[in-house]
């Protein structure tokens, strides 16, 4: 069973880029036949930057996908007139590719429909994802794409970098590696599961870490986010996230210290303990993080 997330996970990096990745194979070139904001008034909730369904919809009829990028936690699908559609799942947003014989699932918001056939459904229980068109040379003017920081999958990422920037903030390790204007895409599951990989505990001070304890990081950081990756996410018992396909990731039978309190440590056998950090249950290993 896969651990519970215990109500306090959001959708993170390699989510995202997996589905990212599916969406560039899947639906780039293919053209928009029409949007449907679904009736429910939640459905506004979703388009909440756009003052009505038929501006939202108009921006995206008629439209073809040409590429599909992610900045941080936000897929970005360009379109043929310049346009940008921005897509954010918040804590339960999913994007499933679906045809008009599959039923629409509960808390669908919106459905993009293709003149090849099928569709792309916005599913989403508690409306903190949302979806919005912008023009393209106006995504720089988006605050929350703005500041979005050092990216974990980029080459230009270097453990120089990353030293220099850790000994500049001086700050507990797990609170800094789930800020989004230091590192991009990390949240609760992936930081604890970091830090073990790393060795490190939470509360290290990030200016008091060695060169070796830096490249540590460095390298349990790049690495945990590419084999989640590799697993196409993690799916805890809600089933949050699940794949463009309406599959779950299996990254969950991977994890190490995330969700199993009290379960013998993978390396040491020391039972995991968790303690909150900034409001969020943290999981650890008392005897291989230091």
């Amino acid at each position: 069973m896969s651990p519970a997330r215990g109500g306090e996970g959001l959708v993170e990096l390699p989510e995202v880029e997996v589905v990212r990745r599916d969406l560039e194979k899947d639906v780039v070139g293919r053209r928009i036949r029409g949007v449907d904001v679904r009736p429910q008034r939640n459905a506004m909730r979703v388009i909440r930057r756009h003052a009505r369904r038929k501006e939202f919809s108009d921006r995206l009829s008629g439209r073809k996908i040409t590429r599909v990028d992610r900045k941080g936690k936000y897929v970005l699908l360009f379109l043929d007139d310049g346009d940008v559609l921005v897509v954010h799942f918040g804590m339960s947003g999913q994007l499933i590719r679906g045809t008009k014989r599959q039923a629409m699932a509960p808390h669908t918001h919106v459905v993009i429909e293709f003149v090849q056939g099928g569709d792309l459904r916005f599913v989403d229980p508690r409306t903190f994802g949302e979806m919005f068109v912008t023009a393209g040379d106006e995504l720089g003017k988006v605050k929350e794409l703005d500041h979005i920081a050092i990216d974990p999958l980029e080459d230009t990422f270097t453990w120089q970098q990353f030293s220099a920037e850790l000994a500049r903030r001086a700050s507990k390790l797990k609170p800094l590696l789930m800020d989004q204007k230091f590192i991009s895409g990390l949240g609760n599951i992936y930081s604890d599961e970091v830090l073990f990989a790393a060795g490190l505990r939470w509360d290290r001070m990030s200016d008091s870490l060695s060169s070796q304890e830096v490249r540590r990081l460095y390298r349990a950081m790049r690495e945990v986010v590419q084999d989640a990756i590799r697993y196409r996410g993690t799916t805890l018992d809600d089933e949050a996230y699940v794949d463009l396909y309406g599959k779950p990731g299996e990254y969950a039978a991977e994890l190490k210290v995330y969700g199993r309190k009290g379960l013998p440590c993978r390396r040491c056998r020391t039972p995991i303990e968790t303690l909150k950090v900034s409001g969020r249950t943290s999981f650890f290993c008392p005897q291989c993080q230091s």
